[in-house]
């Protein structure tokens, strides 16, 4: 089915011996290749896209927009360069990018722009467009009837090509494969540009507080400790670890409450301790101090086993089963923090899978499969963030734990765990 002759005098080119990274190009190259330009154009309204910022401008004035331009190798003419991000390279210190939708892109026309832009220029699927006013060329008014791009869409991306599949490096990217699939991020994308220079910047900032290398360091090692989350949550599931091993399995809730008031209580009544420099003696606790922390603790069992229900009833728990750790929460976040920083500019790429692979090595020692470390994962997030409201801190999770343990082409499927 054709629609007439490509814009710009562009016409089906001959099949390429080439394999598009993603779906994304995959769609682009075949829409161009058979001439279907409202296909091309719809896909494309529906993908984020990057383009080429100055990192020195935007360093100098973060809150505001800052294109940089090129020119077409063959006449010379300014145009404004698009890729889709399996076309992007490995991030480098001198070239950062920018992420917008299609939308955006049209709306963002002005007298001084280029007259043309072109997407994934030297590909198969490159297309040079016209760019005017919006609403003035099909691909705006495409752009403008879909809207915002969803790229936050729950579904599962690869890289097939520049992307690790098996391996190492595999496993430890397949860690932060929860939130990548609630994203609709590349999974497997270790040279990480995500939400582009500006927004990985911005993404570190506002959620956890980091401006510079040093506290995303500090940050990072905090995570692959698994210090970042409360010690309280690690402390009440590993004495019910203690527990199952003593007693065979299955830890009565109430003997688990039990057991907490015995243990901290036993804790707040002072201690000698020998270390290098001699005997020293601990006071004990108020205990108004120590019955605090006990109902604390004991309110926490509460939350943790009314989420193991939920999930036993959503089906991502077996029946015989419980959370055995939350060291998953720092884990996941651990591998994501990698990809993070490298996208930020904080991170090189050794650095970005050294922190991976050790992050995927850890999980495998703290769990027996990805079911266990998914559930782990979800529950520290839960705890963190929903308050028990089973939002969308914990729908999400659960979609793309479905979706991570059905899909073929998913990691959790495809990888050994150990």
């Amino acid at each position: 089915m054709s629609f007439g002759p490509s814009p710009a005098g562009f016409g089906p080119p001959r099949p390429p011996a080439w394999t598009p990274p993603t779906e994304t190009e995959r769609t682009l190259a075949e829409a161009r290749a058979r001439g279907d330009w409202p296909a091309y154009y719809d896909a494309l309204a529906r993908v984020r896209l990057y383009y080429v910022m100055s990192r020195e401008s935007y360093d100098a004035q973060p809150d505001r927009t800052h294109r940089t331009f090129a020119r077409d190798p063959r006449t010379g003419a300014e145009r404004w360069e698009l890729f889709t991000d399996g076309m992007l390279p490995a991030p480098r210190p001198d070239l950062v990018y920018s992420r917008a939708s299609l939308r955006w892109i049209a709306e963002a026309w002005n007298p001084r722009c280029p007259p043309t832009i072109v997407i994934n220029p030297g590909t198969p699927c490159e297309l040079p467009l016209p760019y005017g006013p919006p609403g003035t060329t099909d691909w705006s008014r495409t752009a403008e009837r879909i809207g915002a791009a969803p790229s936050t869409a729950m579904r599962l991306r690869a890289l097939h090509v520049g992307g690790a599949l098996h391996g190492p490096v595999a496993h430890g990217l397949a860690c932060g494969a929860l939130l990548c699939v609630s994203n609709g991020s590349l999974w497997n994308a270790l040279a990480w540009h995500g939400s582009g220079y500006d927004g990985e910047r911005r993404r570190l900032r506002e959620w956890w507080g980091i401006t510079n290398r040093a506290e995303w360091q500090h940050h990072l090692r905090n995570l692959l400790a698994c210090e970042a989350s409360s010690s309280v949550w690690e402390f009440a599931l590993s004495l019910r670890r203690t527990i199952a091993r003593d007693f065979g399995g299955h830890v009565d809730t109430g003997y688990w409450r039990q057991a907490v008031a015995t243990v901290i209580r036993a804790s707040s009544e002072g201690s000698t301790v020998i270390t290098e420099d001699g005997v020293t003696k601990t006071d004990p606790r108020p205990a108004s101090e120590t019955e605090a922390r006990i109902e604390g603790v004991q309110r926490l069992i509460g939350r943790i086993t009314r989420y193991e229900a939920r999930m036993r009833a959503d089906g991502i728990l077996a029946e015989n089963r419980y959370v055995t750790s939350v060291e998953a929460w720092d884990l996941g976040r651990a591998s994501k923090m990698a990809r993070w920083g490298l996208g930020a500019r904080f991170a090189t790429l050794p650095e970005t899978e050294s922190a991976v692979i050790r992050a995927g090595r850890a999980a495998a020692l703290a769990y027996r499969s990805w079911a266990d470390f998914s559930t782990g994962y979800i529950l520290g997030r839960c705890l963190h963030f929903d308050e028990e409201e089973f939002g969308d801190w914990y729908q999400d999770m659960v979609a793309a734990h479905r979706i991570l343990m059905s899909e073929a082409g998913s990691p959790w499927l495809n990888i050994p765990f150990r």
